[in-house]
């Protein structure tokens, strides 16, 4: 039984292959309506279990249309509705679950949850995003990267901003598929030494956002004030030099361009011209979280890697 609770769960085989699976699944289903089944529907039969502690627009909707897509179907369960919200033990809700469906996809704060989900599950467990990493997002960017024209290995991948579960992920993601991560982080935001460590050796962080983007092939930022974050302003204020603009987009590699998770807020970590401008990609890169997602499923049931 394969969980996907981070990126190393898969290791870099896993990845590549589950990146070419995305791409071949993608191409294969173009023109079809958004509802319609792939053609070999490979999950027919199989119900995903998706649960909720935290609000969710894309990965909500992604893991939905994914597991239709592959012919299988899903159950939403919202901390607010289920007994989870009302006492149940995390392991209790796994090994009712696990009775139910045949894949479980928690999307919540504390990662020791999705770890005892894992624990506790007699069927796979994913990660749709906790406190400490977000891989599935890092699938869809790196799907996001290759479709433009790009390769993994060598690549110069600049964050600036906050040192938060995305970084993680994609310092994780350096190491595995060979990239170098350099992030500008103010002081009091940089991301723990154990995040850098994933990195194994390819990955600094930096005071200077110039530093961080210079030469660089893709520049990623996230929301600054995270849900249920406290202190905005004092957040806000250390982190507006490390905003993503033209100016520094210019800094980049000529064909740099620029990833976002969303949701976006427009003027503080990203300028309108640069977020909605032409070397932004971050339209493609939301669709690609139901691509990768497809492909991260499969993994998860063996049909790939």
């Amino acid at each position: 039984m394969r969980h996907f609770l981070d990126l190393s769960d898969a290791g870099p085989n896993g990845i590549a292959a589950m990146l070419n699976d995305a791409l071949d699944r993608k191409a294969a289903r173009a023109g079809f309506p958004k509802g319609r089944a792939d053609s070999d529907a490979p999950l027919a039969g199989h119900t995903l279990a998706m649960v909720f502690e935290k609000n969710s627009t894309r990965t909500r909707v992604s893991f939905d249309m994914a597991i239709r897509q592959l012919g299988g179907s899903s159950v939403i369960l919202d901390a607010g509705t289920s007994q989870l919200g009302r006492g149940e033990t995390v392991a209790d809700t796994a090994r009712v679950l696990s009775g139910y469906c045949d894949a479980i996809m928690v999307r919540t704060d504390d990662h020791a949850k999705l770890l005892e989900m894992a624990e506790f599950a007699s069927v796979p467990v994913i990660n749709g995003l906790t406190d400490a990493s977000h891989p599935c997002q890092i699938m869809a960017d790196l799907l996001t990267i290759i479709e433009s024209g790009k390769s993994l290995p060598g690549l110069k991948v600049a964050w600036l901003g906050d040192g938060n579960n995305v970084l993680a992920s994609i310092i994780e993601a350096g190491a595995l598929m060979q990239f170098d991560v350099v992030a500008a982080c103010p002081q009091g935001f940089q991301p723990p030494e154990s995040d850098v460590a994933r990195g194994q050796g390819r990955a600094r962080v930096v005071g200077d956002p110039r530093e961080a983007v210079e030469g660089a092939d893709i520049i990623v930022t996230d929301t600054w004030i995270s849900m249920g974050q406290a202190h905005a302003e004092t957040k806000l204020a250390a982190m507006m030099p490390f905003q993503v603009t033209e100016a520094l987009m210019a800094a980049a590699a000529p064909d740099a361009k620029f990833l976002h998770c969303l949701p976006a807020h427009r003027g503080e970590e990203v300028t309108e011209a640069v977020i909605d401008g032409p070397q932004s990609l971050i339209w493609p890169e939301a669709e690609n979280r139901l691509h990768a997602q497809k492909s991260v499923l499969r993994w998860c049931f063996g049909q790939i890697g």
